[in-house]
């Protein structure tokens, strides 16, 4: 079963996903060390960002390219801007050529962690070490049967791994862009450079986000819960409860206002695992 809606291991590009862990994790460094402003983070910063969007747009047009050739019928504008692939892409672009946000590499990052996981079980693996055949009854074994190989014991143990922390894995992946609108948010408030355009941007891609991730509308239902309990508490005030509650409302409009499904088609866009 695929894993992985983003992308398709017939549209991997092991290179681009290991440079980008690379730059995260160098990054990562400066950034513990106060110096994410020199010029080595910088350069990890933009080169970490410009892997995701080379990744992302190779697996753009050979989709485009798929259609053509098979002559299907090529989405409209808003089907294009529905496509998770086209949203990462776009957004990878703007993290490029915008001020440094270190938090948005992150949920990059762990989509590339899985990826490489899955190329390295699927391809590495068997490439560089040559499958035992496995032990097959003699009542069972047929002169026309092709041969069956095992699984080596390191293809396993990363399938297992994969299976076991993939779900648990998209969940903070949601829960990270979430976080990041926040932190747009106070930028915005502050005035830093660019910020308001960029918060229109992000919140328009966790829309959509929203609109087809099960893991970030978990993301939201949680985050709700967890203000209902602390805003229902004894002693909350009521001006705090009547803001909390007009946020409430506000985000409940905003949804029903941008959901795009309902002006084209008069149903909701298909929602998908991740």
């Amino acid at each position: 079963m695929e894993l992985f809606g983003q992308l398709s291991l017939t549209s991997f590009s092991p290179h681009r996903h290991a440079t980008l862990i690379l730059c995260i994790i160098r990054y990562g460094f400066s950034w513990m060390t106060m110096n994410y402003y020199s010029r080595m983070a910088q350069f990890c910063y933009r080169l970490a960002f410009l892997s995701a969007a080379g990744t992302y747009g190779i697996v753009v047009y050979k989709t485009w390219r798929a259609r053509q050739k098979t002559g299907a019928k090529q989405p409209s504008p808003i089907g294009y801007l529905a496509d998770e692939n086209i949203q990462y892409l776009m957004m990878a672009i703007v993290w490029l050529v915008l001020p440094q946000y270190p938090l948005a590499m992150l949920p990059y990052g762990i989509y590339s962690i899985f990826h490489v996981a899955t190329y390295t079980r699927a391809n590495v693996i068997p490439t560089l070490i040559v499958p035992a055949k496995a032990e097959v009854p003699a009542s069972g074994a047929s002169p026309a049967s092709k041969p069956v190989y095992a699984q080596h014991p390191m293809a396993d143990a990363i399938g297992a791994f994969v299976k076991k922390y993939y779900d648990a894995s998209m969940s903070i992946v949601a829960s990270l862009e979430i976080l990041l609108w926040v932190r747009i948010l106070l930028s915005a408030i502050v005035f830093q450079r660019r910020s308001w355009i960029l918060l229109a941007i992000y919140t328009a891609f966790l829309r959509a986000r929203f609109a087809q991730s099960s893991h970030v509308q978990n993301s939201f239902a949680m985050l709700e819960a967890r203000g209902d309990n602390l805003v229902g508490a004894q002693g909350t005030p009521p001006a705090v409860r009547q803001v909390y509650d007009g946020v409430k409302l506000g985000a409940r409009q905003f949804h029903a206002a941008t959901d795009v499904g309902k002006y084209v088609n008069g149903t909701a866009a298909p929602k998908k695992s991740q």
